[in-house]
């Protein structure tokens, strides 16, 4: 049975608030686009509404996803439901205090210019904590759920636990940066407090849309990187199903179920090399030899183990 199956024959609808959620986002990021073309404004070298996109990019698929999750719960789906209308909530809550503070031309994250700065900040920062509670909380009852599908099975359980670590990873551009650290030392303000910049202050020149650094270390890409393991691993156990016609090895589901356990390792794997390679101050567009030398071992890694996944009977 495919993962779509399980999802037409186990479940009662999608949790209908997660997603609204999700699509009033997607429209809200089509308002962005409208609105980036328009307002012409940046910040620390970035569109102002470049931030608003990505966050309600980011948030569509983070609802939709976890409105089918929570779909699939056999039990605790009263529990699911509410701690899931309180993600609702708090994004909600949070994104409006973004797009506040981006039609001020202000900084969202680690700003305390002004005491109305540092009150914004500092809402939003309890505003992720509780996010991060209530996503901890749902990512244990995930393990409830109950899909035929082995390779589906193992991808909702690895997707969401990984998801939850890059969610974690965030906390690292919240901590004082070395610069900011020197500059108080020597009496200079605390206007900015943590950074997503590794080894430059933040601002520098970025991928489009994106704006991670090309110059430096980007902390934003491991949150990035491992939050959306929740959508595409199960992606992945969709696809070999899909594929599963044309090859004849992987109409096995157990096959199928080593290929996602590897692909789950290999993307663990990616998340911790590309978070190295941040806190190492290296930009994501000129990795050092070290780097390119752990991603080929990988690349490696995952490879083998695909094709024992496959070979071995």
């Amino acid at each position: 049975m495919t993962i779509l199956a399980d999802v037409g024959s186990r479940t009662r609808g999608w949790h209908r608030p997660s997603a609204l959620a999700a699509a009033t986002l997607g429209v809200v990021a089509v308002l962005c686009v409208a609105a980036l073309l328009v307002d012409q404004r940046t910040l620390a070298g970035a569109p102002i509404w470049a931030k608003p996109f990505k966050f309600a990019v980011s948030g569509a698929l983070y609802f939709a996803t976890w409105s089918w999750l929570v779909s699939l719960l056999p039990r605790f789906r009263r529990t699911a439901s509410w701690l899931t209308n309180f993600l609702v909530l708090v994004f909600a809550a949070e994104y409006v205090l973004l797009v506040f503070q981006a039609a001020r031309g202000r900084a969202s994250h680690f700003n305390n210019a002004t005491r109305a700065d540092a009150a914004i900040y500092d809402v939003m920062a309890k505003m992720v904590i509780g996010l991060f509670g209530a996503t901890l909380v749902l990512t244990v009852l995930v393990m409830f759920t109950k899909i035929e599908d082995r390779a589906s099975f193992w991808a909702v359980r690895a997707g969401a636990v990984l998801s939850l670590a890059g969610l974690s990873l965030g906390t690292l551009m919240t901590s004082p940066t070395a610069q900011q650290l020197a500059q108080w030392e020597m009496g200079g303000t605390r206007d900015m407090v943590g950074a997503h910049t590794v080894g430059l202050a933040d601002g520098g020149p970025g991928l489009p849309i994106l704006g991670w650094s090309t110059v430096a270390g980007d902390l934003r890409i491991p949150h990035f990187v491992g939050m959306h393991a929740l959508q595409l691993l199960p992606l992945l156990a969709l696809a070999l199903t899909a594929l599963a016609p044309r090859f004849a090895r992987l109409r096995d589901g157990v096959v199928r179920t080593r290929l996602v356990l590897v692909g789950a390792a290999g993307y663990a794997g990616l998340t911790a090399l590309v978070t190295w390679q941040a806190l190492r101050a290296q930009s994501i567009v000129h990795p050092d030899a070290a780097t390119l030398g752990a991603f080929a071992v990988l690349v490696a890694a995952v490879g083998l183990g695909s094709w024992a996944a496959v070979r071995v009977r």
